[in-house]
């Protein structure tokens, strides 16, 4: 009786949290992390419970990674993001969405990806108000967070940082080849040989279209090169207190037979939209970051990599 009165009191503040997070976005704002819940102890400690709440409320967990000793990342999809992924030929970056467990300081961090925030994004229009839902009730929804202000839907859309930086319809270019099988075949052999330092972390096939998007952890340990390196990126962006760990990780999709990813001065921007351009945290600091990534994403694609200046 106890667990059945537990059950519903949470599932009752989820809609509550819901209900003010819409009052609060009332004018369409929104950005691109939810801050679930906090508490203490360790890590490990939180995985399983988040585990089970996610498959709960309707999600299938496809990968899990961690990135540095204080985080734990988990992928979900369901029905809804993969039909959703099906809606354009690149909307395949919606079918995972990203769940982080982040200890900082004494305090464990649960934070989610805003899946309504990031469907702009990725221009992708069906409705996935129902997913933001399940995820506010399984993990909670204090806060929407990321900048100080919030987005609308269409500037989210055209997003880009700055002038002459990336928009989502300028992705990098890693390979082609003469089919869409063949592509997905090469990027699997690339993961499977850790390839540019890359590492696979999920892969979801999307339903009906030929879109396979892969989560693909970057680390510097083979190839020296730690502005590619998943760590060291985080350790200058995501310096705020409530971390920002779902950024995690990094997708290369396979779209009929040609291999792209976002290009990482739009990919970390839609993401850290009010990251300094210059001094301390910055994207100065990561200046060489979009070329180091490009090359590891290209090699993991069997592609033939170019020289570039960024």
């Amino acid at each position: 009786m106890l667990k059945i009165n537990r059950n519903i009191f949470v599932a009752a503040a989820a809609i509550v949290m819901s209900l003010l997070s819409f009052i609060a976005n009332a004018e369409g704002e929104m950005k691109p992390f939810f801050l679930g819940s906090t508490a203490t102890g360790g890590v490990v400690d939180k995985v399983v419970d988040v585990k089970k709440s996610l498959t709960d409320n309707g999600f299938e967990i496809i990968g899990e990674y961690s990135p540095y000793a204080s985080a734990h990342i988990i992928i979900v999809t369901n029905d809804g993001l993969k039909k959703a992924a099906a809606s354009h030929d690149r909307g395949g970056y919606i079918a995972g969405q990203r769940i982080a467990i982040t200890k900082v300081a004494d305090q464990v961090q649960i934070t989610y990806t805003n899946p309504t925030y990031m469907a702009a994004a990725y221009h992708v229009k069906d409705d996935v108000s129902p997913v933001t839902s399940a995820l506010n009730a399984a993990l909670g929804a204090i806060k929407e967070y990321g900048p100080e202000e919030g987005l609308n839907a269409d500037d989210i859309a055209d997003y880009h940082y700055t002038f002459g930086m990336e928009y989502f319809d300028d992705p990098y270019g890693l390979a082609e080849y003469d089919s869409y099988e063949e592509a997905v075949a090469a990027v699997e052999t690339g993961l499977a040989a850790n390839a540019g330092g890359t590492t696979k972390v999920f892969r979801i096939d999307v339903p009906g279209a030929k879109q396979t998007i892969f989560g693909v952890g970057l680390s510097s340990a083979s190839t020296g090169n730690k502005y590619m390196d998943d760590t060291f990126i985080m350790s200058e962006v995501d310096f705020k207190t409530t971390r920002s760990t779902a950024h995690l990780p990094y997708e290369i999709l396979v779209t009929g037979s040609t291999i792209e990813a976002l290009h990482a001065r739009f990919r970390i921007a839609i993401n850290f939209p009010d990251l300094s351009m210059m001094g301390s945290n910055s994207f100065m600091n990561i200046m060489p970051t979009p070329d180091a990534i490009k090359a590891s994403l290209t090699k993991a694609a069997g592609g033939e990599e170019d020289e570039e200046e960024y």
